[in-house]
């Protein structure tokens, strides 16, 4: 038993493994438990903790503990493996060991643990518990409540595809992800931004006379389109491992973006909601204008607006937002309160009163009929065919925004949320990768664009509610779809006589979320005193409002990609001073000009970073300033500072140099070659180590030898000085030979 284990015992396991996977090896209960499903079931058994003694270090195990029944329970690991040979290493006998003493065994060992980490739910399925599933059944119910009826409002008001696309969304994607995905606790679902991009393709299309402005079948391929190739770019990005892209966009830029988005929302909504839609309909260059024309309109119109509407539409906003309040305030207190569903109970009375009063009659709108365009429940389209080539076209660049957004905000998401390893009380060794969200999230829009649903991705408003409500297990995702599932064929009946001014309402509620954010990051960056980062926020949210979404996003995107070009095409080098008092410590003269001194004869230049084509180009330049004026920030204009005395020994601190490429290699070269024909010398100091790339990049090059050789590569900036002086010293000693006699 683990409470008879002495302190400092462990089985037979690679403790090079542990370390690479956090794992204290000090604690046998974390050697217990902590450590992922797989690898635990297969290099710890109950027999080796009592047989051990002493730890132990073994570079391969010997044997491979457990099978499917003990990995998976009795009933799954029948019903998915069989006989269990899935568990028997290739040629292995019955202790799990090779047959033919090629360690083949290992190898299958290896390809099980590929195959769950690539695979998360085989992971977290072993740890499930029924404690689990009373709060994800809870956390499921509580996510329907709210987000069915948002979904039809997504799908219908800006996305402008048939109502139960939207639920779709909530069909696919979630099951999807509980499967594939790293964060046990997100759930994926359509978003109002995503859904918003979306329905300026559907609305493009209509203008260019490609569909009908009632073909809802058509409307329907194009969303499948949409989010088949959103879906699409995503996923070659996690295959290609490019994780990192959600870096790209620079915080204003997404403020900025995500704030117009909720303003034109707005803006959109208030049509339907004063119960304008059939005058805008009538009005040219209205229904699908940009969104100054709406407010133009709105304003010019609004002593038209249907009171009826306004009245449930208005009173249905304002119920929320109440709701929404006292949920903030009281939830610190009552934690309970979060499971009230108060979205749901406006939805379900607003649709009783509706059918009771007969409101309809009265010039309410209503949904009416929540169907398929092809009458199948679940009708399958793949989106990729030749007659659909024309929308791919127009919806490529908004498409590669979807995922870039959504991508974005999963990734904020699942970061805030975390994977398993720090939840004493949920699931083990669920570790989030940036990559696997990639292919997670990317393999479930293919698959919704092939059911032409809506565009989804991870909200991180909808992962706290799974949190807060009890989801612990990516169960709460599956619950959620099987929720649906049942909906979309038992329950659609009930929606007839939902008000469309109620789903517009509840549409207002999320745009007000996207803007509520706006002003703390705007008194922030005027705090800070960052008008840059302001000027691109206003730029990109008038242009947006005032012309369309597309140029409010080429702008984002074109300024954001300059601002990273512009930062990684800078070189960073910066001269050194020696500090007085303290041999051995040189610091920035840049930065503390009075703090240090300079060399007489040297110029000591660090390059605190790698060199590759991109950073090199502007190298010589900046250098050239150094020699003349001691800094990198001087205007050419100037007159000279720095006498050439100053610059007669150059020394190179390349700590910071740990990657170098041809081009690279390239401009160094033609540097030093330039240094060397003017008489200069030339030192490097903290050299990458013997047999490195960068080591032999400067071997193969000649830079080597053009500096004097192996000598001239030293361990640090004083034996560099010191090397400088010697040769200075003998230079001049061998022009003045009878200095040297005298």
């Amino acid at each position: 038993m683990i409470s008879t284990l002495p302190p400092f015992r462990h089985p037979p396991v690679d403790f090079r493994l542990l370390f690479i996977l956090h794992i204290p090896i000090d604690d046998p209960f974390h050697l217990k438990t902590a450590l992922p499903g797989l690898l635990r079931t297969h290099l710890l058994s109950d027999r080796d903790i009592g047989a051990t003694t002493a730890p132990t270090i073994a570079p391969r195990p010997t044997s491979i503990v457990g099978g499917p029944n003990e990995f998976l329970g009795d009933a799954i690991g029948d019903t998915l493996f069989g006989d269990g040979r899935f568990f028997s290493a290739d040629g292995g006998n019955e202790n799990g060991g090779p047959e033919d003493g090629k360690g083949r065994g290992w190898s299958g060992t290896w390809n099980r643990w590929y195959l769950v980490y690539y695979f998360p739910f085989l992971q977290w399925i072993t740890q499930y518990r029924w404690s689990f599933f009373k709060g994800d059944l809870a956390a499921a119910l509580t996510m329907a409540s709210f987000y069915i009826p948002m979904s039809l409002s997504l799908a219908s008001n800006l996305g402008h595809i048939p109502p139960i696309n939207g639920l779709y969304s909530f069909v696919f994607n979630p099951l999807l992800y509980a499967l594939l995905g790293s964060c046990p606790q997100m759930v994926v679902g359509p978003e109002a931004a995503g859904s918003l991009l979306l329905g300026t393709v559907v609305k493009s299309s209509i203008t260019s006379g490609q569909s009908g402005d009632e073909d809802d079948a058509m409307h329907a391929r194009i969303a499948g389109v949409v989010t088949g190739m959103a879906g699409a770019v995503i996923l070659i990005a996690g295959l290609t491992r490019l994780g990192f892209l959600d870096s790209v966009l620079s915080r204003p830029f997404l403020r900025g973006f995500i704030s117009a988005i909720g303003f034109v929302i707005l803006v959109d909504q208030l049509i339907p909601e004063m119960g304008l839609n059939h005058l805008a309909k009538h009005v040219g260059g209205v229904t699908h204008g940009t969104c100054l024309d709406k407010i133009i309109f709105l304003v010019e119109n609004a002593g038209k607006a249907h009171q009826l509407t306004c009245a449930v539409a208005f009173g249905s906003f304002a119920v929320i937002m109440v709701c929404r309040e006292l949920k903030k305030r009281l939830q610190s207190r009552i934690p309970a309160v979060a499971y009230i569903p108060d979205r749901f109970i406006v939805v379900v009375l607003s649709a009783i009163l509706t059918g009771y009063h007969r409101w309809d009659q009265q010039g309410l709108e209503i949904l009416g009929d929540v169907k398929s365009t092809t009458g199948s429940p679940f009708p399958f389209r793949f989106p990729f065919i030749p007659t659909h080539m024309k929308h791919v076209r127009e919806a490529m660049s908004t498409s590669f925004l979807i995922a870039l957004l959504g991508f974005f905000e999963s990734s904020v998401a699942a970061k805030s949320l975390g994977g398993g390893e720090a939840k004493k009380d949920g699931l083990q060794g669920m570790s989030l990768s940036a990559n696997r969200e990639l292919v997670a999230l990317g393999v479930a829009n293919v698959v919704g664009g092939c059911f032409m649903a809506l565009p989804a991705f991870g909200g991180y408003g909808r992962s706290k509610v799974n949190a807060s409500t009890g989801g612990r297990t990516p169960m709460s995702s599956i619950l959620l779809s099987i929720i649906t599932i049942i909906c979309i064929l038992f329950l659609l009946p009930y929606f007839y006589y939902l008000p469309k001014a109620v789903l517009s309402s509840m549409i207002s509620v999320v745009a007000y979320s996207l803007i509520e954010e706006a002003p703390h990051d705007i008194y922030f960056f005027l705090h800070i005193r960052a008008y840059p980062e302001l000027f691109l926020m206003s730029l990109i949210f008038l242009a947006t409002i005032f012309y369309s979404l597309p140029l409010g996003i080429a702008l984002g995107i074109g300024l954001s990609l300059l601002s990273v070009i512009k930062h990684a095409t800078k070189p960073r080098i910066q001269i050194l001073g020696k500090v007085p008092g303290s041999p051995h410590q040189f610091e920035n003269a840049e930065t503390s000009p009075n703090q240090v001194e300079f060399v007489d004869g040297c110029l000591i230049v660090k390059i605190p970073e790698p060199l590759t084509f991109a950073n090199t180009g502007d190298l010589k330049g900046r250098l050239r300033r150094l020699e003349l004026y001691g800094t990198t920030s001087a205007h050419p204009a100037l007159p000279r500072v720095r006498s050439p005395e100053h610059n007669s020994n150059i020394i190179f601190d390349i700590h910071g140099v740990t990657g170098l490429d041809g081009s690279g290699t390239q401009v160094l070269k033609e540097i030093v070659d330039g240094y060397i024909d003017r008489g200069v010398r030339v030192f490097f100091c903290r050299c990458p180590k013997e047999g490195s790339r960068v080591r032999r990049l400067f071997e193969q090059s000649g830079i080597v030898e053009r500096c004097g050789g192996p000598r001239h590569f030293v361990k640090s900036v004083d034996e560099a000085l010191r090397m400088a002086e010697m040769e200075s010293l003998t230079d001049f000693f061998e022009r003045n030979p009878a200095e040297g006699g005298g």
